[in-house]
């Protein structure tokens, strides 16, 4: 039997602490024929007709503006619509993170699958795929058919999960009547993505155990979300779901996992060494060891932080004032569009007095005044229009857009041949990409304060469902109890 499957959604990692507003120009939108090529292993699927409707993808950032999100709305739902008026869609492969905010909505993933069920019916298996970052609402849950994720952190099997969302949508359909059950545990746990890394103890043994699961008859897919810390909602906590086809067994696979994943709670650590903001630098200052990279965590793109932030950058200057810094140091990246507008009304050589950085949130110092010398010119496709700038033996990435530094051949792009060429590099992220991890002879995270501080005790939280794990002070038993759907 041939099935007509359509596929869309929306993917943006929100942090409601940070003043800036994601919008267009920050999503790259994907229709028609574009979009199938995302999914290479399509290929493969010869008896699917798939439809794509539309998809929009972001780096981390801010909350999402309603009117961007309006539009992104009514394209997708006009587009499945007109799918459902050509013949029946037998399924949808909903591709989102699960940690987006939009302007006056505590979940919109969830609010998107309920409105997608409404349309489509309960005939129609919807299948979600997500980051392991994300937030599994209520909504969400019961709206999907099937939910997974990532199983990687850092993430090296987005697309091996996205395809085994699609996979696994194919398989309910070809079974036909065989009976579906889907569970969930909500683990009133909320860590951030440097403390729950797989590639390290505990969460590397925990996430190895969704393939032990994965290996019985009875079960199609086993999940964990650690959840995402930056966002001020009910929904953001850890949870876990489990598909397959026989209730007890499911429920016996959940509630062992459950139970395994908080027992483990206090095994949780960084991944990496953290300093206070003037001990890192000091270390890298002291070090012998080149390329030393320093983590601005607080100001993590990666994790939806606005990218302008100069703390470090400030730290450097003064000590710089006082004696100029032998070491080379580079500063990967400051977000500023106002300083690429003058920077661009220059030429390589010369000499330009910035206000830089520090524009989007004055309360943590606002821009820092410093005279610079434009040494290079060039363009990323997300970045914008960037430079390189610098100051004695201090050089700092200038961009037009929000970025992550994350690749050598980002690095690269910028006029760095080679990350032997600095001996301190300063990153906005947690725990090092891995092209980066394996250049770093030396390194720290930086506990910077910021919209995404590890600090989380310390957040001003409002809206999370509370007791959570380590935010509370005192001992409580969690609420372990499992939500169990049949179909």
């Amino acid at each position: 039997m041939s099935y007509r499957i359509a596929i869309g959604g929306i993917h943006i990692e929100s942090s409601t602490f940070t003043p800036y507003i994601s919008d267009e120009k920050d999503f790259k939108i994907k229709w028609g024929q574009e979009l199938l090529n995302s999914y290479s292993w399509l290929e493969d699927f010869n008896e699917v007709e798939c439809i794509p409707l539309i998809h929009a993808r972001a780096i981390p950032g801010g909350i999402v503006s309603k009117e961007f999100y309006d539009t992104w709305h009514k394209e997708f739902f006009d587009l499945l619509e007109k799918a459902l008026s050509e013949g029946q869609i037998h399924g949808l492969l909903f591709d989102i993170h699960g940690a987006m905010s939009v302007e006056g909505m505590m979940d919109a993933e969830g609010i998107i699958a309920e409105e997608i069920r409404e349309i489509v019916g309960e005939g129609t298996i919807i299948s979600t795929t997500m980051d392991l970052h994300g937030n599994v609402s209520d909504k969400l849950f019961y709206s999907s058919d099937l939910l997974t994720c990532y199983r990687t952190a850092p993430h090296i099997d987005a697309e091996e999960t996205r395809q085994r969302a699609f996979k696994n949508l194919i398989k309910v359909l070809s079974d036909g009547s065989n009976k579906l059950v889907k569970a969930k545990v909500d683990i009133p746990i909320l860590l951030p993505g440097e403390k729950t890394s797989t590639e390290v103890e505990p969460g590397k043994s925990l996430y190895a155990k969704l393939d032990d699961i994965c290996e019985k008859d009875q079960i199609m897919d086993a999940s964990i979300w650690m959840g995402f810390p930056w966002a001020d909602q009910p929904r953001c906590h850890a949870a876990i779901v489990i598909t397959g086809s026989d209730k007890l067994i499911v429920k016996s696979e959940i509630e062992k996992l459950a139970d395994e994943f908080w027992k483990i709670r206090d095994e949780f650590d960084f991944v990496g060494p953290v300093s206070k903001t003037d001990e890192a630098i000091s270390l890298a200052l002291s070090s012998n060891k080149k390329p030393y990279f320093i983590s601005d965590t607080g100001d993590n793109p990666g994790a939806g932080g606005s990218g302008d932030m100069n703390l470090l950058l400030k730290e450097f200057i003064e000590i710089n004032k006082t004696n100029i810094i032998d070491k080379k140091v580079l500063f990967a990246s400051i977000f500023d569009p106002e300083s690429i507008e003058t920077l661009y009304k220059n030429e390589i050589g010369s000499k330009v007095l910035l206000a830089l950085g520090g524009k989007l949130d004055l309360s943590y110092g606002g821009p820092t005044e410093i005279e610079i010398k434009i040494d290079y010119f060039f363009t990323d496709n997300i970045a914008g229009r960037s430079a390189l700038v610098s100051l004695d033996n201090i050089s700092v990435i200038v961009t037009e857009n929000r970025y992550q530094y994350g690749t050598a051949d980002a690095f690269v792009k910028a006029g760095i041949k080679d990350f032997t060429d600095f001996d301190i590099i300063i990153v906005k992220m947690g725990y090092l990409e891995p092209d980066l991890s394996e250049a770093a002879q030396g390194w720290v995270m930086a506990l910077t304060p910021g919209p995404v501080s590890q600090d989380l005790e310390n957040i001003q939280y409002e809206f999370l469902k509370r007791p959570l794990f380590p935010l509370e002070s005192y001992d409580f038993n969690p609420d372990l109890s499992v939500e169990i759907v049949e179909k």
